[in-house]
C-alpha cells in the first residue's frame, strides 16, 4: 500500500546539509539585550559568525542594490542630518561593549529600508543560517505600531527559506498562559 507524501515527510534518499552560514541578526536602538545574547550563544554553539544588521528605515537601497548593504540613498535628503549614521555607530559601540571577551566571532553592517524585506535580503545574500529578531516591547505604541507596520518577524517567517527564531521581550507572565 502506497502512503501519500505530505510536506513534512522527507525525500527519500535526502541527507541533512551541515549549515555553516552566519546568524543574521536584526538589531534596534533600544531593543533589550536578550536578543543579541540569544543570537551570541546560538553562534558560539555552533561556530558560526554573527552578523548584527541595523535596518535603517529613513533610507531606501540605491539602485541595483540587491541586498540592501552596498550603498543607500536616504528617502529625504534635505530632511536628514546625520542622525542614522550616529544612531548606527552608537549601536554598534554597545554591542561591541556586550560581546566583549565572549569569544563569538561578529560583525556590525547598517541596511537600508523596511527591516523585514533588508534582513531578508541580506540573509539570502550571505547564505545565513537563520535570522534571529525579538518581538515587540509592550505597551500601547507598540500594540499601534504592529497594527500599522505589521510584525517583522511575522513577515520574515513566511518570506524566507532559512528559520527565522523569535526572542521572546518584555517579561511575560507564564501564569497568563495557563
Amino acid at each position: 500500500m502506497s502512503v501519500p507524501r505530505g510536506d513534512d515527510t522527507p525525500l527519500a534518499g535526502h541527507r541533512p546539509a551541515r549549515l555553516a552560514g552566519p546568524v543574521l541578526t536584526g538589531v534596534l536602538p533600544n531593543q533589550s539585550a536578550t536578543v543579541v545574547e540569544k543570537a551570541a550563544e546560538i553562534a558560539l554553539s555552533a561556530g558560526w559568525e554573527l552578523v548584527l544588521a541595523f535596518a535603517d528605515i529613513t533610507s531606501f537601497p540605491a539602485a541595483g542594490d540587491r541586498d540592501g548593504h552596498l550603498a543607500a540613498q536616504p528617502i529625504d535628503p534635505d530632511g536628514i542630518d546625520d542622525d542614522a549614521a550616529a544612531i548606527s555607530e552608537s549601536l554598534k559601540s554597545r554591542i561591541a561593549d556586550q560581546l566583549d571577551g565572549t569569544g563569538v566571532r561578529w560583525s556590525f553592517v547598517t541596511l537600508a529600508g523596511e527591516p523585514a524585506r533588508s534582513l531578508g535580503r541580506y540573509a539570502a545574500s550571505i547564505k545565513a543560517s537563520m535570522i534571529v529578531v525579538g518581538t515587540k516591547e509592550h505597551g500601547l505604541g507598540s500594540k499601534f505600531e504592529g497594527l500599522v507596520t505589521g510584525s517583522i518577524a511575522l513577515h520574515l517567517a513566511h518570506r524566507q527559506n532559512c528559520p527565522v527564531l523569535v526572542v521572546p521581550l518584555g517579561g511575560q507572565d507564564p501564569s497568563r498562559d495557563q
